[in-house]
C-alpha cells in the first residue's frame, strides 16, 4: 500500500461514514485506531482496485470500525491478544469479542462469570 493512502472509515453501528483519513500504516482487523480523539476497533478491511493501463491499481481502502475503548482487560494467550477475563468459561478467546454473555463487559462485575476449572 502506498504511504499516506486515503482511507475511508465507516462506523459499523449505526452504519455511517466518518470520512477519509491519511494513514501511514495499514491497520488490520483487531487493531485500534484513533480518529478525532475517539478510539475505534477495526472489524474489517476492504480494498477496491481500478484497471488502469492494463494493470490493477489500488483505488480505495475502507475500514469498517466500531467505537471502543482500548480494553484494560487484555491478555496474551498462545501468541494472540484476547480481551476480557481469560479465566472465565464464557470468554471468547478473541481480539474482537469479549464473550457471548456480556460482550461489552466489564468482566469484573459480570454476574455470569464462571471459572474455567469449575469442578461443580
Amino acid at each position: 500500500m502506498e504511504s499516506n493512502q486515503r482511507t475511508e472509515i465507516i462506523l459499523n453501528q449505526p452504519n455511517a461514514s466518518l470520512g477519509h483519513v491519511s494513514l501511514d500504516w495499514s491497520p488490520q482487523p483487531g487493531a485500534y485506531l484513533e480518529v478525532e480523539g475517539q478510539t475505534y476497533l477495526v472489524l474489517e478491511r476492504r480494498h477496491r482496485y481500478h484497471l488502469k493501463s492494463g494493470r490493477y491499481e489500488l483505488h480505495q481502502t475502507t475500514l469498517y470500525v466500531q467505537r471502543s475503548d482500548v480494553p484494560e482487560e487484555k491478555s496474551l494467550l498462545d501468541g494472540q491478544w484476547v480481551i476480557g477475563d481469560i479465566t472465565c468459561l464464557y470468554n471468547a478467546r478473541s481480539e474482537l469479542l469479549r464473550c457471548a454473555v456480556n460482550p461489552q463487559g466489564p468482566c469484573d462485575r459480570c454476574s455470569h462469570h464462571r471459572p474455567l476449572n469449575n469442578s461443580d
